[in-house]
């Protein structure tokens, strides 16, 4: 093979391309996207470093994380320099990064709003392409008890059997319930069906003695509550 196409390394691209070299010096908030991409990766392909081909898998996701988080294996790997090896690199960072968040927020001592619900559940379902329902149990203190996934189906709806929302809150001796679902084609407003499932379970809850305090759509960007807006 011809010199000129050997594949590059870190090593040998031009000091100003070394991310490494310039988070060590100017810190980690000084690289772009594309740069800590790039680190990953380690190599580009036989005619671009590493940070050009982190450029145009940004561009396959319109420069945006949220977008990037959403492809599959098979997605990053038509890029050119990237294998299955680098992609998976790319995404386990993605998914740590997910975790890290979700963490983050069920340290909270209590759910107070509406806010603290999309904080847990965003990172978990905005990037689905199927859509799943989850129910949050909690005590009193409004405290969780338990999140539990209830259903998962397809990317235009999935079925929900409020009896298995109802027993679970029972079991666990719940005060209340805050139930969510995500919308994989970024629409957060309520369908017809989530307008009657939401009104159904909430019939089943006070029953009970169990208050149904919200529902939340979740997408990658707008969502919906359903108490914020004066539906419950």
């Amino acid at each position: 093979m011809d010199e000129e196409y050997k594949r590059l390394t870190i090593k040998e691209w031009a000091v100003e391309d070394r991310p490494r070299e310039k988070m060590l010096q100017k810190g980690m908030g000084s690289l772009s996207d594309a740069e800590l991409i790039a680190i990953l990766l380690r190599s580009g392909n036989m005619n671009e470093t590493a940070v050009t081909v982190a450029q145009r898998l940004l561009q396959t996701a319109q420069n945006n994380l949220n977008e990037l988080g959403k492809f599959t294996l098979n997605q990053i790997t038509q890029i050119k320099g990237i294998g299955p090896a680098k992609a998976i690199t790319v995404l386990a960072a993605l998914e740590l990064g997910r975790r890290r968040k979700a963490n983050e927020a069920l340290n909270r001592e209590r759910i107070t709003s509406s806010r603290n619900v999309i904080e847990i559940l965003q990172p978990k379902l905005a990037d689905l392409p199927h859509e799943e329902f989850w129910a949050l149990l909690l005590n009193k203190a409004n405290k969780i008890i338990e999140m539990a996934r209830v259903s998962q189906g397809g990317v235009a709806g999935t079925v929900v059997d409020v009896r298995i929302i109802v027993k679970a809150a029972i079991e666990k001796l719940a005060s209340s319930i805050i139930i969510a679902h995500n919308h994989p084609s970024g629409n957060p407003k309520p369908s017809d069906k989530d307008i009657a499932i939401t009104q159904k379970l909430k019939d089943a809850t006070s029953l009970m003695d169990i208050a149904l305090l919200d529902h939340v759509i979740i997408t990658d960007n707008e969502c919906y509550s359903f108490a914020d807006n004066g539906n419950l």
